[in-house]
């Protein structure tokens, strides 16, 4: 990854949002190749403008009505792919070193950067470093931190006089000397929210100038939490999920049916900016307010009125953050995948009614809906397409583009019950019009399973399935209209997340388990995958009864191939490995101080470590009580910087 080096900005300065006309024929679905299995492929799709507020406003209404139950909206489309409907997995996050190329000589010692999904699409964190200073945000204060002399140089409280940010989830990005930090208000339940008409889970963003003594040189507040962000060149986009502003009787009394109608009542005396997000943004003194207009506002064919995504841009090059040039699409993602020129959202498709006393999705509810943006230039992002497939998406290493095609993982079925019914499919989309349609698929990897993880490199692409054993499946992604399996790997446990080494290595990190698929404990496996027909397991890293917050969020993951070490979270701690040639080794562990330790006796547990970077031959780890250096090649403690 290339460090400090600012994108070209080619074409105009604003992008127009170009919403294609619903009417236009789709084109048809290229034929599959005969025998591959998998499920049917689905109608391709198209974002369509309204023409009017009152257009707008009639539309999301009848939808909004279609989806109102007793007690408001319905609650029997959980959205799968989201880990939170999985079961609560860790949220930890972590930095990871970059495979790019070393820092020019005389600009510094070589520093990690985030474990960043794609090349030119840098993704936000609660640490970042430029090599010279660690920029960290926690508990809404973003402090600075010298390598060099291990000190905090600067330190700024984000949080206002009527909210708190203590609780509320924070990461940040960083160019040259401009932090943006985005946060969620989480006010206090005792908050009057009427008062404040702030809401519970309003984003919040915050520009800081880190050139001398932090200072905030604007802000921005909208309706709706963040769902992720992305920043190519000095641009960055933010995009929110809100919901309508809609307030349905707490206590309604009466039978469902009488339920029903008052809150189709509210629907329908609702007006168009229930729907459309209000933002505020400052700029010293100033203040300014807005909403999304109803000509940024599109549409699937299929929405339920009961959410709104709306992408931000900010020049983060720029003193002042802006209105954030703002587009809505009616629609519902949990996943953003981003390159250097293209933006995903991806989610789940409202599905029809929920039958009574039915949990369990059918067929008809597993439908990903992919909205592609074109961000290849500064400025409002332009929409290109969108498209359907068939099942759920694991997370965003699901997606990949790839030589003018999408290649999307996902799988469909039961995987609740006894998980006969399930199997997944990579299939690959191509632009055509308004509309990603389908070139080809191959399917039935996995019967009985679901997909753990996902790792595409280039023409090829790696699968992980896991329901009692599990299966590494190798695929070969050259031709569109025909991908295949090459090759298969049966083992114990599964890896949650699959990361490229030199010389034909992947390294997997997730859980072992025994034949019957109990899991027993974190696992780091080196895999041999330069012959796609035959991989095969090298070595093996196991420590009964632990977990890795990497299985679950790659920023959690560091890797230097320079010296072959692996930072890996292991319970509350970081466990150093090296891998070389065809081992795993361990050199050590590293703690962060108990909460009342006096530097001779530990009397709580350690503070969780939750990022690790590289400076140098130092290894740095943070948590909430501050930043640790260490030898990476001993696990040596250096010195500590406290932050509590």
């Amino acid at each position: 990854m290339t460090r400090g080096t600012k994108a070209a900005a080619a074409g105009s300065t604003l992008v127009v949002l170009a919403l294609l006309a619903g009417s236009m024929a789709a084109p048809e679905p290229a034929p599959l190749t005969p025998g591959r299995s998998g499920p049917p492929m689905v109608p391709v799709a198209s974002l369509v403008s309204f023409d009017s507020c009152a257009e707008a406003l009639a539309e999301l209404r009848a939808a909004a009505i279609e989806s109102i139950g007793p007690y408001g909206f319905d609650g029997g489309s959980m959205r799968l792919g989201d880990r939170a409907a999985l079961g609560g997995e860790s949220v930890a996050r972590a930095f990871a070193f970059a495979e790019g190329g070393a820092t020019p000589p005389g600009a510094g010692p070589e520093y990690s950067t985030t474990n960043n999904h794609e090349a030119g699409a840098d993704e936000p964190d609660l640490v970042k470093t430029d090599g010279r200073r660690i920029v960290t945000v926690t508990g809404g204060v973003l402090r600075v931190v010298d390598p060099a002399t291990r000190r905090i140089t600067g330190k700024i409280t984000l949080a206002g006089d009527e909210q708190s940010l203590g609780w509320g989830m924070q990461r940040l990005l960083l160019l040259g000397d401009r932090a943006l930090v985005l946060a969620e208000d989480m006010p206090d339940a005792a908050i009057d929210w009427a008062r404040t008409s702030r809401p519970p889970g309003t984003t919040r963003l915050v520009l800081v100038d880190l050139a001398g003594p932090p200072r905030v040189l604007g802000t921005y507040r909208i309706q709706g939490g963040t769902v992720d962000a992305r920043l190519t060149g000095e641009t960055a986009r933010v995009v929110v999920r809100s919901t309508p502003q809609l307030w349905f009787p707490l206590d309604p009394g009466g039978s469902d049916r009488e339920r029903i109608e008052g809150n189709r009542a509210t629907v329908n005396e609702a007006g168009v900016e229930a729907w459309l997000p209000e933002y505020e943004w400052t700029t010293g003194k100033e203040r300014h307010t807005g909403r999304v207009g109803c000509d940024r506002l599109s549409r699937p064919e299929r929405m339920t009125g009961t959410s709104m995504l709306t992408v931000l841009s900010f020049d983060l090059s720029a003193d002042q953050l802006g209105d954030g040039d703002p587009v809505s699409v009616a629609a519902d993602a949990s996943t953003v995948y981003g390159t250097a020129t293209s933006l995903y959202l991806a989610g789940q498709r409202p599905g029809r009614a929920v039958k009574p006393n039915r949990w369990r999705p059918t067929m008809d509810d597993q439908v990903t809906e992919i909205f592609q943006f074109d961000i290849g230039a500064p400025g409002r992002p332009r929409y290109l397409a969108a498209g359907l497939v068939p099942g759920w998406l694991i997370n965003q290493y699901a997606l990949s583009e790839w030589a003018g095609h999408l290649r999307v993982a996902t799988t469909s079925g039961d995987v609740w019950g006894d998980g006969r019914t399930s199997e997944s499919t990579v299939r690959v989309l191509r632009r055509e019009g308004g509309s990603l349609v389908p070139t080809g698929m191959v399917g039935g990897l996995g019967r009985g399973e679901r997909i753990y993880s996902v790792r595409y490199l280039g023409p090829v692409a790696y699968v992980v399935t896991f329901r009692q054993t599990d299966p590494l499946y190798s695929l070969d992604l050259t031709d569109p209209a025909a991908p295949r399996v090459t090759g298969e790997l049966k083992i114990t446990g599964y890896s949650g997340y699959l990361h490229p080494l030199p010389e034909g290595r992947l390294l997997g990190v997730g859980q072992e388990a025994d034949r019957q698929g109990r899991v027993k404990g974190v696992q780091a496996s080196l895999f041999d995958v330069r012959d796609p027909a035959r991989p095969i397991r090298l070595d093996q890293w196991h420590l009964p009864g632990a977990w890795s917050s990497a299985e679950y969020d790659p920023h959690a993951f560091l890797y230097r191939p320079d010296t072959g070490l692996v930072a890996l979270p292991v319970d509350t701690g970081i466990r150093l490995l090296r891998v070389t040639g065809d081992t795993i080794s361990e050199i050590g562990e590293v703690n962060h101080p108990g909460r009342h330790d006096n530097g001779r006796q530990r009397w709580e547990p350690s503070w969780p470590i939750l990022r690790s970077l590289v400076i140098g031959d130092v290894l740095w780890t943070v948590s909430d009580a501050g930043l640790l250096a260490s030898d990476p090649a001993t696990a040596r403690r250096l010195g500590w910087v406290a932050t509590t």
